[in-house]
């Protein structure tokens, strides 16, 4: 099993990135939520990664947290009806707090708003897995990344501004942006101010 690959990107796009290893390339399937933490192309990057192996193919998807892949794992291995890439799609609409935070509260109505997730994929998401949504931490950040180590920070900060009027899943990506530019010491408050202006 390969569990991570470090190595220099040599491309990226929102959904995959590159990364060269001794003269190897491999391609990597990533969630729009770690393409936004990736480094530079040339740059050292890691991802940590699950390879999922089928009849006629092999696909190494990765991510910038380890927290993250397992979460990935768990919803392709206990959701019925969500393979890998319904799990990438839900990674890359909502960062894991955003997506642990409405699996916790039952919140259908975010979860359905991912693209190709129905009313009855968001409630088998809910049903399976809030029992054990709370043994999973908050990511920690990507090595040469300002990515947002606080959990609690985000979500409280994407609740404040769904409050306001935001819906779920833009809050989620206001905060997050917010998050890359303060980097992971700042305050609920903080990604708030930065994520209105």
């Amino acid at each position: 099993m390969i569990t991570s690959i470090q190595g220099i990107l040599t491309a990226a796009t929102p959904l995959h990135a590159i990364i060269e290893l001794n003269g190897l390339g491999y391609e990597v399937n990533i969630p729009i939520t770690t393409a936004e933490k990736l480094p530079g192309v040339g740059e050292k990057a890691k991802l940590h990664t699950l390879v999922v192996y089928r009849e006629d193919s092999q696909t190494m998807y990765g991510f910038a947290a380890t927290e993250e892949r397992d979460f990935f794992r768990l919803m392709i291995d206990h959701v019925n009806g969500v393979g890998p890439k319904v799990a990438l799609t839900i990674m890359s609409k909502l960062s894991l707090p955003a997506l642990q935070s409405a699996i916790s509260a039952g919140d259908i109505a975010t979860l359905s708003k991912c693209p190709g997730i129905g009313k009855k994929t968001a409630e088998r998401l809910v049903i399976e897995l809030k029992s054990r949504v709370g043994g999973i931490a908050a990511p920690s950040s990507m090595e040469g990344s300002a990515a947002l180590s606080g959990g609690n920070r985000h979500s409280d900060a994407v609740l404040a501004l769904t409050a306001l009027g935001y819906k779920p899943a833009d809050a989620d990506k206001a905060i997050r942006q917010a998050a890359l530019t303060l980097g992971a010491d700042a305050s609920t408050e903080q990604l708030i101010k930065k994520a209105l202006n």
